[in-house]
C-alpha cells in the first residue's frame, strides 16, 4: 500500500489519498490522471488494466485500487 500511495501522490500530490473515497466520482481524478496511474501500476505491478477494469469501482479509492491490482496479480 505504501508504494501505491508514492505513485498516485507522485501523479497527484494535491490529493488526499489516504482520506478520500471518491476520487473519480468526486472529480479528484480526471482521465489523464487516470491514464497516468495505469502506465505506473501496469509497470510497477507487472499487470494489465484493461477496458473492463476502468470505471470508479476500481478506482474511487486506494482501497478499491489495491484490491484492482491483488485481483489482476491473481
Amino acid at each position: 500500500m505504501k508504494r501505491l500511495l508514492e505513485i498516485l501522490e507522485s501523479i497527484r500530490p494535491d490529493v488526499d489519498f489516504v482520506n478520500e473515497k471518491k476520487l473519480i466520482e468526486g472529480g479528484f481524478l480526471d482521465s489523464f490522471d487516470v491514464v497516468s496511474i495505469i502506465s505506473e501500476l501496469n509497470d510497477e505491478y507487472n499487470i494489465r488494466i484493461g477496458v473492463t477494469d476502468l470505471g470508479p469501482e476500481n478506482f474511487d479509492s486506494v482501497e478499491r485500487i489495491m484490491k484492482m491490482i491483488k485481483r489482476l496479480k491473481g
